[in-house]
């Protein structure tokens, strides 16, 4: 049995692998503060004497033996990670070190929850890990593109430097059950709207893409990943390597849901990239041959199932 240690693990992503992780037979410490994390995500988790839960901001240092450290702390949808810009920043930045400084006393093995994000608006495509961004670092979205992009710097120099053993994935747009129906992103704003028949808004022309990928697929990477050889540390992609458009998110969702709702064009945020798709080759490589399962008609049903349940 494994001691894990998952800050963020009230959260749509970490509530997922808190689970898969006791699961497997694990000892499981849920570190949140529940700025965007919320109890009712891990609440079934309660009982289960392997299972403990702990309010607290990973900008502090926080001390425990552990074995293994999955590093999740961090708004990540736009409302969230632009109403308090600074706070964003911190959580990246100070919540990798304090997380590094404890994977460094205790020895344990630390995987950083990266993002797509630190490719920017690419210029390449689709995105291999090789390709080092484009991203502004003054704009709206810079404090959590810029400060995932510094906790990678720090992950890699720890390694370096301190021989800490250490995982980055760079994690692609994620979908599924858990997701806050007012986190903003765009498949729990298309499915709330759709399921409430409100008008579809799509910010652009719609031919902006986004590559979606089912939770359970993003949550058999990490685990993977954690599990890899020691030498690989990545970073490396883990996302869905198919390309979807806006409206053909938009038009799938409506046809699921039966909605009536129309589809409404607004102007493009700042900043925001017209083109997301990960190359997986890596992945495949070394995660043995990992790659996204579930197709997005199946992802998207099992998604909408649980927002009709939330929002009776």
């Amino acid at each position: 049995m494994k001691k894990i240690l998952v800050t963020g693990g009230a959260g749509f992503i970490g509530s997922h692998l808190c689970e898969r992780l006791l699961s497997e037979g694990n000892e499981v410490i849920c570190l949140d503060n529940y700025f965007t994390g919320s109890k009712s995500t891990i609440i079934h988790l309660l009982d289960n004497p392997y299972f403990e839960l702990v309010r607290h901001d990973v900008t502090e240092p926080y001390y425990a033996e552990v074995d293994e450290i999955y590093n999740l702390a961090c708004p990540a949808s736009p409302v969230h990670y632009q109403y308090n810009p600074i706070k964003t920043l911190k959580t990246s930045v100070m919540g990798a070190i304090n997380m590094l400084g404890l994977a460094k006393r205790v020895k344990a093995k630390i995987l950083q929850a990266s993002t797509s994000e630190v490719y920017g608006d690419p210029i390449v495509h689709p995105q291999p890990e090789t390709y080092w961004g484009n991203v502004n670092p003054i704009g709206p979205r810079s404090c959590y593109d810029e400060g995932k992009r510094c906790a990678e710097t720090l992950f890699i120099d720890y390694h370096r430097q301190n021989n800490v053993v250490i995982k980055i994935a760079r994690i692609f747009n994620t979908y599924g059950p858990n997701m806050d129906p007012q986190d903003g992103r765009v498949v729990s704003n298309f499915i709330v709207q759709a399921l409430k028949g409100d008008d579809i808004t799509i910010f652009g022309d719609g031919k902006q893409t986004r590559s979606f990928q089912y939770i359970d697929d993003l949550i058999e990477g990490l685990i993977r990943l954690m599990a890899s050889d020691v030498s690989f540390t990545g970073p490396v992609n883990i996302g869905n390597a198919q390309e979807f458009t806006m409206l053909e998110l938009a038009k799938t969702i409506l046809k699921i849901t039966g909605s009536k709702s129309k589809i409404q064009f607004m102007p493009l945020p700042e900043d925001d990239p017209k083109q997301r798709q990960p190359d997986v080759s890596l992945a495949y490589a070394n995660l043995n041959n990992w790659q996204a399962q579930i197709d997005l008609e199946t992802g998207l049903y099992n998604t909408i199932r649980y927002f009709n349940e939330l929002l009776k």
